[in-house]
């Protein structure tokens, strides 16, 4: 990946790690829970894909994640603080303004964003998310299980196997820290955004096979935002698709004049 390393520092003095790939105009690429900027965009394509379209990026890793500061305390996660470090990011890169694409948790830490600061940020796109904020349906304890203690069901309830895979892929990432990503999952079922027209023009892509997104046709519907819904594509494959890529890609390319 081109581009270097670089570091800004959150309003509550956490460090928000995040990667700049060289090109012009660069998105903000905003990754899901238990990954980090570069696993999630670089073998996805994303990279490649920008180049070509002759745009830069920037990759951060949001909180608890990655490179960066990793608190333990679940109100160290509430959306508002993980939306404001993207705005540090922004003014550490000297960018008042960024087009947006976020996947699963980084959609809904991109749509806080859009909430707190919509001058932030010119389009968006969410991608990986419906109507249902997955760890407070799967249960906080249920998914603190997962993360610390490695236990693959809940007696009553819990994640779903795809939920399950996705926690055990958090673990299994570089640096992961289970007290973090628990901490994590915590601060964001905590929290709630509320459904309304976006203050920014939105699309919102998810994969036609991915539970995860049930619902999401209404709920694009009630975010006012364009939707796209890819056939087969599952919650851990729908990122890296091509359709997926033009679908967002040629968004992020319409003039909002």
């Amino acid at each position: 990946m081109t581009g270097g390393a670089h570091s800004a520092e959150a309003a509550d003095g956490v460090s928000i790690a995040y990667r700049r790939v060289d090109g012009p105009n660069p998105v903000l690429l905003v990754h899901g829970f238990g990954s980090d900027g570069e696993h999630t965009w670089q073998p996805t394509g994303w990279i490649d894909a920008l180049t070509r379209a002759g745009r830069g990026a920037i990759l951060p890793d949001l909180r608890g994640h990655g490179l960066s500061g990793k608190p333990h305390a679940a109100s160290a996660y509430r959306l508002r603080a993980m939306a404001a470090d993207l705005g540090a990011v922004l003014d550490d890169a000297g960018l008042a303004q960024a087009d947006v694409i976020g996947y699963s948790m980084g959609s809904q830490v991109a749509r806080a964003l859009a909430r707190d600061a919509p001058g932030r940020i010119g389009r968006l796109v969410l991608g990986g998310i419906g109507p249902v904020e997955q760890f407070r349906a799967w249960g906080v304890e249920a998914v603190r299980a997962v993360l610390l203690e490695g236990a693959r069901s809940a007696e009553h309830r819990g994640p779903s196997a795809t939920g399950v895979d996705i926690l055990h892929a958090a673990l299994d990432a570089p640096g992961a820290d289970p007290q973090a990503l628990a901490a994590c999952a915590e601060g964001v079922a905590s929290d709630v955004l509320l459904v309304g027209s976006m203050p920014v023009p939105t699309m919102l892509i998810v994969g036609g096979s991915d539970p995860v997104t049930d619902g999401a046709g209404g709920f694009a519907r009630r975010l006012h935002a364009s939707f796209v819904s890819i056939p087969g594509r599952t919650h851990l494959t729908a990122l890296g698709s091509l359709a997926f890529k033009r679908a967002a890609l040629d968004f992020l390319a319409t003039s909002t004049e």
